[in-house]
């Protein structure tokens, strides 16, 4: 290939890639803004003080969980038919409209109406993924998603305090200003992100039949190596919920740190993830292998839960920081991998799949780590741990691993980086991986 050919294409791949991150931490702002009034207006509009708002913020987070479980395959399988950009553009327009109805809701019923329909339209983290898969080569696919997992981390650490800071002065200002970053979004999406994907390489038809979780299963079904990396991806999102669910309490009863220090904690938490994703990931996919940085973000999430949980001290919860940051080497990887196994045209689906197993975890992940942690500090547990729901999701990491090596052992050359293409099989049984054939893809082995 001519090499200034080249370098234009890689130019282009970088500047979509700029836009399709500004398009993230847009929407992650503004997620991140009504994080800390949410509460408190369910609490205003609920009635009847914290437990009952509790209650209530509770209810909402399932069922906001649920919905995007349901409609996260159908994004997906609408980007592969209609393209990448106008679900984009459809997710950041409905974001926009849900934020002021969050805002002008009088009611608690309304209010629980606009959740719902946020989840149905929150659409843009499941299609810029497949955005990513659709303008990367393989071979950098990890990189690539641990500079798009950084904005997540950028969105978290600006958007938590400037919603706090606004709701200082105005329970519903940050809902307003959370919409107008959605509107912004939508014009930026409008006249600056191009598509993605071609329409030669998109699904010749919407089969609805197939855009719901159980069809995107039966996705994973025929690529043996992406269905066991599900299962991985699956307790990966399982065991990152003992944070939001128990963190604060657990602080607060183990450490005695107030709301000031939780906050200092989590805004570290932020800082060094999105170090890690937008720094390591990049360098280290390619000295390591996505296999081995797969693995070895693995181990140091078992280490860092394992920390946290039996940390006597505050201090010694902190060194537990560092290594759960590293423990997000292990995302871009393994989705990396399930994006190798499966058709262009089938990318959003995928992506949706992936949406819909954080979504599911979602459903019954708060509720499990809540009970074993009030369990572990009650006077009839027979021992006295009150940080056995990390230890916990140590124990649900370490599984994800065992499977992780086990449906990788076949590969051939994956710390390398070699692109692998499995080929589709009819049932769920472990099927004969290969190396890609693409003329394009890294030096296979013989």
């Amino acid at each position: 290939m001519d090499p200034s050919a080249t370098t234009d294409l890689s130019s282009r791949r970088g500047a979509a890639l700029v836009l399709i991150y500004i398009t993230v931490v847009l929407d992650m702002l503004g997620f991140g803004i009504v994080i800390p009034v949410l509460p408190h207006l369910v609490e205003q509009l609920a009635g009847g003080g914290i437990a009952n708002a509790a209650w209530w913020v509770g209810v909402f987070s399932t069922v906001f969980a649920a919905v995007q479980f349901a409609f996260s395959p159908v994004q997906g399988a609408l980007s592969d038919r209609f393209g990448r950009r106008p679900v984009i553009l459809i997710s950041n327009a409905g974001l926009a409209i849900n934020f002021v109805l969050l805002a002008l809701a009088p009611t608690l019923w309304l209010l629980f109406v606009a959740r719902v329909l946020l989840g149905m339209t929150a659409a843009s983290f499941t299609t810029a993924n497949a955005y990513i898969a659709d303008i990367t080569p393989k071979e950098k696919r990890a990189a690539a998603f641990g500079i798009l997992g950084s904005a997540f981390g950028l969105g978290f650490i600006i958007g938590p305090g400037v919603g706090g800071f606004l709701g200082h002065y105005d329970l519903r200002l940050p809902f307003w200003v959370a919409a107008g970053l959605a509107a912004c979004n939508f014009l930026y999406g409008l006249f600056v992100l191009p598509e993605s994907l071609p329409k030669e390489r998109r699904t010749p038809r919407f089969e609805l039949h197939t855009a719901h979780p159980l069809g995107s299963l039966a996705l994973l079904r025929r690529y043996p190596l992406a269905l066991g990396l599900a299962v991985v991806m699956f307790l990966v999102y399982l065991a990152h919920y003992v944070l939001q669910t128990t963190f604060v309490l657990y602080a607060d009863y183990r450490y005695g740190w107030g709301t000031q220090a939780v906050g200092y904690v989590l805004m570290l938490v932020g800082a060094c993830d999105g170090l890690v994703q937008a720094v390591l990931t990049r360098r280290l996919a390619p000295r390591l292998g996505e296999r081995r940085l797969m693995l070895s973000g693995m181990l140091c999430g078992i280490g860092a839960f394992v920390v946290m949980g039996l940390a006597d001290s505050g201090a010694v919860f902190l060194l537990g920081i560092p290594l759960m940051a590293l423990w997000g080497l292990s995302g871009p990887p393994i989705q990396s991998l399930m994006t190798h196994q499966v058709d262009p045209s089938e990318q959003g689906r995928l992506q949706g799949a992936i949406s819909s197993l954080s979504s599911f975890a979602g459903i019954f992940g708060p509720y499990l780590f809540a009970q074993v942690f009030s369990y572990s500090i009650s006077p009839n547990a027979p021992l006295h741990l009150p940080g056995l729901a990390f230890v916990l999701s140590a124990i649900l990491l370490a599984i994800g691993t065992v499977i992780a090596v086990r449906v990788t052992r076949r590969a051939h050359d994956l710390a390398q980086g070699d692109a692998i293409v499995a080929k589709p099989v009819e049932h769920a049984s472990i099927a004969t991986i290969t190396p890609s054939s693409n003329p394009d893809s890294p030096e296979q082995t013989p």
